[in-house]
């Protein structure tokens, strides 16, 4: 339980209280969302949500932020039906762009119309979306995005707050023509917003005025459930200037799940929510885009999963197993290292201290320790004064006793998946790298790996499922990468450089964990040492959009809870995980969650100490 010394994790549990409770729609079951926190785009998709960082004083403005962001997630959770959002849908393009907006707007809506706490904090939130919005830095008509100026006149008849100022100059370009072409339609959505189904024909009518080629007494086209389902969720409510970047390349992912068949979608799969706003920016995000910023991270209790579990890749013909250096020419790892140290230099220093700790207690455990007064072994030349003094003295030995550190390697697994972008991949680099330089000085060699894949959403392996005829339940679809940033034998000064890969564009794409645990964990067993430590450095459950849209939701879920079974119960590897943001100890049964990445650095610290000082069981080899 929080206590009132630490007020920001009350805030937290308020916070993830209140989207629960509000997101619970009557009749329906408990949502159990997993609310995080995250330096990158705040986001909700299915059962997971992230909401911006506050700051540790938790000012007004960023704690109604959050708050905002929270209440619009559960809201849209509340109030929208996700089949009906998709039957409806127009086509592609911008129709579909502000058919998305003025939805996200009535279950907006719905919400501050009887609470003035939620009002305000979606007037705070909608500043914020609105501030890295195009609009903001149009000066024609024809750069004002339309999806957005129609979202915040539908926002103003529903909820009567006035758009943000920095918005005004560019909706004064677009309004009159807007209100003359729509303005009748507009006034309309306000009498329907209760009704979805209502709301939907009102919308088609708004398109028809604006002249997108939407005829408004159309009968909608009656699609397949699961690619009406999954077409819709494809759109992100806030996106309004990136959604034909999104669904340029999403529509394969939508494409592809209508290919399973008639199989019936299950409940978790008809109320998936993604919301996906513009906090980044196209430059901070790099070529990549949008996708893999913050993807649904599915969470199945432990007593769904089924006793037997087969797992299967489609083909590992595309899979690599790479070096740094192989990546990366040697200039550009020593700019990206100069560019990470530069980042970091405040918590460099910080983590240094909590490292020589751990030096100084690893180095209490190697102290040599002897015997005096034996019968045999190395001649005690401090107490060969006793025979010059007395010739009749018997010889001093002396033994060194057997230490109890053991021989030891240790292997830090480190998540190079999208979400892990900005800040918490650059703290998971930095950390490594003064750990390994520590360990090293202690002898104790230490292995630095990332795992992601090398493409999004399937690479060749998906072109070539696709080249079989898309076969059904492929298995996981997608290329592996695995990175090798520093074998356990190289020194650390060698493998330096190599870590500043992390901070490359377009590096850190989707996550494969399963595979990439039982990867580090059979180089671990390969090694000769006595003992042996694998650590995870993750910020969530395993995410592939290839490979969930043509197996089950939690596939990728399921194989790393088989791994981690394994591991944990049959090997002699000892098995930590760190979670950044995210729960891991559902997975994991020695694991520790942090809520921020500026406490990884004492966290991987204090876990390695603990495992060193206790008197860890020796197991044998499978």
């Amino acid at each position: 339980m929080a206590t009132p010394e630490n007020p920001i994790e009350d805030f937290r549990a308020a916070v993830a209280a209140t989207l629960r409770a509000m997101g619970h729609a009557p009749g329906d079951t408990r949502w159990e969302v997993e609310l995080a926190y995250t330096a990158d785009k705040p986001s909700c998709f299915g059962d997971s949500a992230r909401v911006p960082q506050p700051g540790r004083a938790l000012p007004a403005d960023q704690v109604a932020e959050v708050r905002g962001w929270a209440d619009s997630f559960a809201l849209r959770h509340r109030h929208h039906d996700p089949r009906l959002h998709g039957k409806e849908q127009p086509d592609a393009g911008a129709a579909r762009e502000i058919w998305n907006a003025l939805e996200q707007v009535r279950c907006e809506a719905l919400g501050a119309e009887g609470m003035a706490g939620v009002a305000k904090n979606l007037d705070r939130m909608t500043e914020t979306r609105v501030r890295t919005d195009p609009i903001v830095r149009a000066r024609t008509a024809e750069e004002v995005p339309l999806a957005t100026a129609l979202g915040l006149l539908a926002r103003q008849r529903l909820t009567g707050s006035a758009p943000p100022a920095m918005a005004q100059n560019a909706l004064d370009l677009v309004r009159d023509d807007l209100e003359s072409r729509a303005g009748v339609h507009l006034d309309e959505l306000a009498q329907v917003t209760h009704d979805q189904a209502a709301f939907a024909q009102v919308m088609r009518r708004v398109l028809a005025d604006l002249g997108l080629g939407i005829d408004p007494d159309a009968e909608p086209d009656k699609q397949d459930n699961s690619e009406s389902e999954d077409e819709q969720e494809q759109d992100a409510p806030g996106d309004s200037q990136d959604e034909d970047e999104q669904q340029g390349g999403q529509e394969e992912s939508t494409e592809t799940r209508a290919e399973q068949g008639d199989e019936p979608p299950d409940d978790a799969e008809t109320r998936e929510v993604e919301m996906d706003t513009d906090m980044v920016s196209d430059a901070e995000m790099g070529d990549d885009g949008q996708e893999g910023m913050t993807p649904w991270r599915p969470s199945t209790p432990p007593s769904e999963l089924p006793p037997g579990f087969d797992y299967k890749a489609f083909t590992t013909a595309h899979d690599e197993v790479i070096t740094a250096e192989e990546l990366c020419d040697a200039d550009e790892l020593t700019r990206l290292r100069a560019y990470l140290d530069q980042q970091l230099v405040p918590l460099q220093s910080a983590v240094t201290k909590l490292a020589n700790r751990l030096q100084r207690r690893l180095m209490a455990q190697q102290n040599r320790s002897w015997d005096f007064d034996q019968e045999e072994g190395i001649l005690d030349a401090a107490r060969l004064v006793r025979i010059v003094t007395n010739p009749a003295h018997a010889l001093s030995y002396k033994i060194e006793r057997d230490t109890d550190f053991r021989d030891t390697v240790v292997t830090l697994l480190i998540d190079n998946s999208g979400s892990m972008r900005g800040r918490p991949i650059s703290i998971a680099a930095i950390c490594a790298d003064i750990l390994a330089r520590t360990l090293e000085r202690c002898a104790v060699k230490t292995e630095i790996l990332g795992f992601t894949t090398r493409a999004w959403k399937g690479g060749l392996s998906r072109e070539k499922w696709l080249a079989a005829s898309r076969p059904l339940k492929p298995g996981r679809l997608n290329d592996l990468r695995h990175i090798i940033y520093k074998p356990a034998d190289a020194p650390w000064r060698r493998a330096r450089k190599n870590l500043g890969l992390m901070m490359r564009e377009g590096l850190l794409k989707e996550n494969i964990d399963g595979e990439a645990l039982l990867w580090a964990h059979d180089r671990l067993l390969a090694r000769n040492e006595d003992r042996r430590i694998l650590m995870v450095i993750s910020d969530g459950a395993p995410v592939d959009d290839s490979t969930l849209s043509v197996n089950s939701g939690n596939y990728l879920e399921r194989h790393l809870r088989q791994v981690i079974k394994q591991i944990e119960g049959r090997s002699p590897v000892e098995l930590i995980a760190i979670g950044i943001g995210h729960d891991v100890t559902r997975y994991y049964s020695r694991a520790v969650t942090i809520m921020d990445a500026e406490q990884l650095g004492g966290t991987i610290i204090d876990q390695l100490a603990a495992l060193f000082e206790a008197d860890a069981p020796k197991r044998g080899r499978k």
